[in-house]
């Protein structure tokens, strides 16, 4: 056994970035997503650690940084992508298809999972995913438990040439725990590509070979001894009955069982890998046990493999179908499993006030000005901080990652079928834009879409942390690379409106939109194009660069909470005792886009 180096209180994304690089990982890919984002984040950090060459990168969409992550491992070195779990749904065409044709050095795919959801617009299950996908995957319970699996993963991932996944929750990835930073492993391999079509390439012909090569192997890790469900016994005085956890659910369940006294008594299996699970594990709880509860996030991916007669769980009732298994949910349904005292209702708070975007931020001016402009426009929006815009009223739909644009261009096709069409105000992020928005927006112009996409380009992938986006010229890490500038892209699409403007400047933005309507109304008219540019007011270089006013509000307001309620800048409450607005001065950047928003001129500028 190694000694530590080291132990630090590591966040559980931290703690796997840490578990790639003693593993020997050489080849790291992500895109940003809450919760994953931090891992990788971590490799970059701590990449001096690795004893070997380590390539980390921020790939431009999920199945690009698996696909990269893919070919690395068909050289022989240990590779990763990492994503969230909507993200998989990017990456799912390479994924599905390496399930038959496997991998030859260790790859892993970490994707993290959000039960809740907190920040993801559904709460998919990645175990069903790679349950369809016929991929292995495992289900850590703690910060600590998910980056010991990582060695022992590539291990597997190796031992069969098959692809695992790794997926960590949000209570998993943003907790905090003890971990032991080891020595990296030093694997000394060089790239080496054998080629062999008849696999990597493979066709039609070839693939019900490599279909039944990979049942015999899922068969076989189905049976592996490090990874079968760990059980703690209890003392026979509630027999035949068993509790079958996963994941951070298993973590809860014991604190609660020692917070309830119950620690020993009923017999608790903890399930390290959810797909495939152990055929000889499904065998001993129909033969042992009557009653069993099965505890798990987000649906019933043991329950279904076990099919036990007497199972409780999501499939009959026994177990909430959706939202997270919190303690005090688990406390709730383990009391009625086990005929107990239930706990009393806990009462739950509102979310509070809610999200807003941040003071000074240029999105906020870009928003408030579609708005303005085309008070009956149609606004599809996408995914990003600058969802917030619903806020505004200048956001309409969200669905996901560069859906914008088509759901744009499908709104456009079916008014024009009635012989008018209102105008249709597509906003989309930098990093989105790049992520997904370039086939759309190369089909909106060849369907001879007539609508407005608003490029909202703050230069940077503000969501997520900050992380670098294509036209920058930064890599991961900081590094300069080549810069790929948004307006040729635009141009290269097909695109003949095409202008840009810094959002600051209400009354230009204002009349560049009027002008792209004009346009896109007219005989040579379709898809207009306006790239809205002014940095995130969270980078400290753009307040550093951008000038500062300080704001004031004279007698003139009449409360009429325009600039609080239509504008909703954090920096500007309403005093509802004077019945008047307010600047907090705390909150508010000085960048000034909130005095064109009074319609009595009540705001302005303190004169020097």
């Amino acid at each position: 056994m190694t000694e530590p180096d080291l132990i630090k209180l590591l966040m559980g994304n931290e703690a796997m970035g840490q578990g790639l690089i003693e593993a020997g990982c050489q080849v790291a890919a992500a895109y940003p997503g809450t919760p994953s984002t931090e891992i990788l984040q971590a490799v970059i950090d701590s990449r001096q650690r690795a004893l070997e060459p380590l390539h980390v990168e921020w790939s431009v969409n999920e199945k690009i940084a698996f696909e990269v992550a893919l070919a690395a491992s068909y050289t022989g070195k240990r590779s990763v992508a990492v994503m969230k779990q909507v993200g998989l749904n990017v990456a799912a065409d390479p994924f599905m298809r390496t399930a038959y044709l496997g991998v030859q050095g260790g790859m892993l795919t970490i994707v993290a999972d959000d039960p809740g959801p907190h920040s993801s617009q559904n709460e998919q299950d990645t175990r069903l995913f790679c349950l369809q996908a016929r991929v292995p995957v495992l289900d850590p319970a703690s910060p600590l438990e998910a980056k010991e699996m990582i060695a022992a993963a590539f291990a597997l991932s190796e031992k069969y040439e098959r692809n695992i996944v790794l997926r960590p929750t949000t209570r998993i990835c943003h907790s905090r725990q003890n971990v032991a930073l080891l020595p990296p492993l030093k694997l000394d391999r060089r790239a080496n590509f054998k080629k062999d079509p008849t696999r990597w390439a493979a066709t039609p012909a070839f693939l019900p070979a490599l279909h039944r090569k990979l049942n015999a192997n899922l068969a076989q890790i189905a049976r592996e001894a490090d990874w079968q469900p760990r059980l703690t016994p209890g003392n026979q005085s509630q027999p035949r009955t068993a509790l079958v956890a996963a994941g951070i659910v298993f973590s809860h369940l014991v604190d609660l069982l020692a917070e309830l006294d119950l620690s020993g008594q009923v017999d608790l299996y903890q399930v390290l890998m959810p797909y495939p699970l152990s055929p000889s594990f499904m065998e001993t709880l129909r033969r042992d046990y009557d009653r069993v509860l099965v505890l798990e996030e987000t649906y019933p991916v043991i329950e279904l493999q076990l099919a036990h007669p007497g199972s409780v769980g999501k499939q009959g009732g026994g177990v909430p179908p959706e939202g997270e298994l919190t303690p005090d949910v688990i406390h709730r349904v383990l009391t009625a499993f086990l005929g107990l005292e239930s706990p009393a209702a806990v009462a739950t708070e509102g979310r509070g006030q809610r999200p807003s975007l941040c003071p000074g931020c240029p999105h906020r001016a870009a928003f408030y000005a579609i708005k303005k402009t085309f008070p009956q426009g149609i606004f599809p929006s996408d995914i990003g901080c600058y969802t917030l815009g619903m806020n505004l009223g200048a956001v309409n739909t969200v669905h996901c990652m560069g859906a914008c644009i088509s759901q744009g261009a499908g709104f456009y096709q079916a008014y024009a079928q009635d012989g008018e069409f209102p105008t249709i105000v597509v906003t989309i992020g930098d990093s989105t834009f790049f992520h997904a928005g370039i086939p759309a927006l190369i089909n909106a112009v060849i369907q001879q879409t007539r609508m407005i996409v608003v490029i909202l380009d703050n230069a940077t992938a503000a969501m997520t942390g900050g992380q670098p986006v294509p036209h920058m010229g930064v890599a991961a890490g900081g590094k300069a690379t080549k810069g790929v500038a948004i307006e040729p892209l635009v141009k290269a699409c097909g695109v003949a409106f095409l202008e840009t403007c810094d959002p600051y400047d209400h009354e230009r933005f204002e009349t560049l939109l009027k002008n792209a309507d004009t346009y896109l109304r007219s005989d040579k008219g379709g898809v207009a194009v306006l790239i809205s540019r002014h940095g995130c007011i969270m980078d400290p270089r753009v307040r550093k660069n951008q000038a500062a006013t300080i704001v004031r509000i004279n007698d003139k307001c009449i409360g009429c909470r325009k600039c609080t309620n239509a504008f909703e800048c954090p920096a500007l409450i309403f005093d509802e005792e004077g019945r008047v607005a307010q600047v907090d001065r705390d909150r508010c950047i000085g960048c000034g886009t909130c005095i064109p928003v009074c319609p009595v001129d009540a705001i302005g500028r303190e004169e020097p």
